[in-house]
């Protein structure tokens, strides 16, 4: 009996010790890519994004500031510690950033747009959630009945007496708001102009969020129609008058700009750091509900592989929540010292599609490179759009093609498709990149329900927010514990890509000589890639404290493009 009592204790005493060390198995390079799949399930992102959403976040308004205590009550409850109370010795912190706002934020509560006569509402605030435009007063609790007038030709408004009106315009509000305002004394205005990727005669009753001017003096609101408003509007003026009741109830009050930033201290370089930015702002699910529920997810499991003692930045990781470009354009410039040292920027914006309802497809926005120039082949630029760049405007890094090259992989792994898009702009990229910081956008687009009441959580998909978690994840330690052998692995990726892209260059060059374009702009784009990459190359040298360490590596794969390219531009003179 005491035999087989020692025997059980002994068995017990191995399995907690192999299950202890499966638990604090260490994660590394190579295994990150297995071990970040599997704990990285999405569960919080969705969840994350599922209370975010509820809200029309405007920043200072009550959906935002929840969402950003949200944020905080989930990291603290991860294991960051709120900066003020820190030691030296925590590695995960918090702080939530305090300033008053210039103007005051909004908030709508609830309106109803009537047709007079008829029983049935055009439309309703708990249907339609962007129908008040933002910056939109109240109106009297009885509401406003006016008539409507009908402006075909926005350029003739000025001709027109609408004192007293309801301007109807198929336009954005601002573009006629002082002429109907201001200047024609119209107590409100009623639009539409969802653009034709919403496909407005499929999705009828979406309407797309816009917005007016602040005016505490005159004190205006603008309604928004979707399709079938709109329809059931002109429909109504061809029969002859028509008289709206219009009801509006909405916040406007002084409120305070909040930003949350959590930081994991690097053990090496603490002061070298990626930072990863979701924005709190906008009405949307997709937008951008998702890519908060992203963030915090990615910063919750980075806690709990640090806590457990799995892991350990060399360098420091950030994540930054808050108004969309304002709080990155901040971050990255109110501290001249701090911001020296951000090597990679990340932005996380419209991270969770389910893109077989959506329509959209998921893209890494690159840095701006040749293709934003001359956009040919299998680069296309979304329904966004871009305006053409000069090579002065290029940014060469290795960041394009390594986040490409990780995304792609996981893309194989989870059969996801992952696409890429040249530079466009609009997201919280931008001024990373205006202050010379690598960086890109992960997004999706074009996606049927951009900016529109029915971009909902019904519209999100818990894969595809892993998908995007685990592999932002999957980079990011990757670069964070980047060293001379990352360096040299990425070099090696960097020529295959260069070559592949030089060739594929060559064979969009010969289709474009074919079509009667001149040799000259065919060899100004082989060379304005091969220069991309020799300069793209040379970026790897911030991996490393020792860049003689990789000299040799950058030299032969740089002589091997240039190599390529001489050989390519050849070819194209036969």
């Amino acid at each position: 009996m005491l035999k087989k009592l020692i025997y059980l204790l002994l068995f017990s005493f191995l399995l907690f010790q192999c299950k202890t060390e499966e638990k604090s198995k260490q994660i590394s390079s190579e295994n990150y890519a297995d071990i970040i799949n599997e704990e990285f399930t999405g569960d919080l992102a969705f969840e994350t994004t599922s209370f975010v959403e509820k809200y029309w976040r405007v920043v200072g308004n009550t959906g935002f500031n929840k969402s950003i205590y949200k944020i905080a009550e989930k990291l603290e409850k991860a294991g960051y510690v709120l900066e003020e109370n820190a030691t030296e010795k925590d590695v995960l912190t918090y702080r939530i950033e305090k300033r008053p706002l210039k103007k005051p934020t909004w908030e709508s509560v609830d309106a109803t747009l009537k047709i007079e006569g008829e029983i049935e509402p055009l439309l309703q605030h708990s249907t339609n959630r962007n129908m008040i435009a933002l910056n939109s007063y109240s109106t009297p609790k009885e509401g406003i009945s006016a008539e409507v007038i009908y402006i075909e030709d926005i350029k003739n408004i000025n001709k027109i007496n609408v004192k007293g009106k309801i301007v109807f315009a198929e336009t954005s509000p601002y573009r006629i708001y002082k002429s109907a305002i201001v200047e024609g004394k119209a107590v409100g205005i009623i639009t539409y102009n969802n653009p034709s990727y919403l496909q407005p005669e499929k999705n009828t009753t979406s309407i797309q969020f816009r917005s007016i001017p602040h005016d505490s003096i005159n004190k205006p609101w603008g309604i928004a129609l979707s399709y079938q408003a709109k329809e059931r509007l002109k429909n109504s003026l061809e029969k002859g008058k028509t008289t709206l009741n219009v009801k509006i109830e909405t916040n406007i009050y002084p409120s305070e700009e909040l930003t949350i930033v959590a930081d994991i201290k690097g053990t090496e370089n603490p002061k070298e750091r990626l930072v990863f930015s979701a924005h709190i702002q906008e009405p949307g699910a997709n937008d951008n509900a998702t890519g908060v529920g992203v963030a915090l997810e990615m910063a919750s499991l980075t806690a709990k592989f640090i806590n457990q003692k799995q892991f350990q930045p060399k360098r420091t990781l950030t994540f930054l929540w808050g108004d969309e470009i304002v709080s990155t354009r901040r971050y990255v410039q109110e501290d001249s010292i701090r911001a020296k040292d951000i090597k990679w920027g990340i932005s996380l914006d419209m991270v969770g599609e389910d893109t077989e309802k959506t329509g959209g497809t998921f893209l890494i926005e690159k840095m701006p490179d040749p293709s934003a120039i001359w956009t040919r082949g299998n680069d296309k630029h979304s329904e966004w759009g871009g305006s053409k760049m000069s090579l002065e405007q290029m940014k060469p890094h290795y960041l394009n093609d390594f986040l490409i090259n990780k995304f792609k992989a996981q893309g194989k792994r989870a059969n996801w498709i992952v696409s890429t898009n040249p530079f466009e702009g609009g997201s919280d990229h931008v001024p990373f990149l205006r202050e010379n910081i690598p960086s890109v956008l992960f997004w999706h687009f074009t996606d049927q329900f951009y900016h529109t009441d029915n971009d909902r959580i019904d519209k999100v998909s818990k894969t595809t927010l892993k998908n995007v978690g685990t592999t932002a994840l999957i980079s990011g330690y990757i670069l964070l514990n980047a060293d001379e052998n990352t360096a040299k692995n990425i070099i090696s990726d960097l020529e295959k890509s260069a070559i592949e892209r030089l060739n594929e260059e060559l064979k969009q060059s010969k289709i474009a000589i074919n079509n009667g374009d001149s040799l000259a702009t065919q060899i100004e784009i082989i060379t304005a890639w091969n220069d991309w990459y020799q300069k793209s190359l040379s970026t790897t040298k911030d991996m490393v404290s020792d860049e003689n360490s990789i000299k040799i590596d950058i030299e032969k794969s740089q002589k091997t493009i240039d190599s390529i390219s001489v050989k390519i531009i050849e070819k194209l003179k036969i």
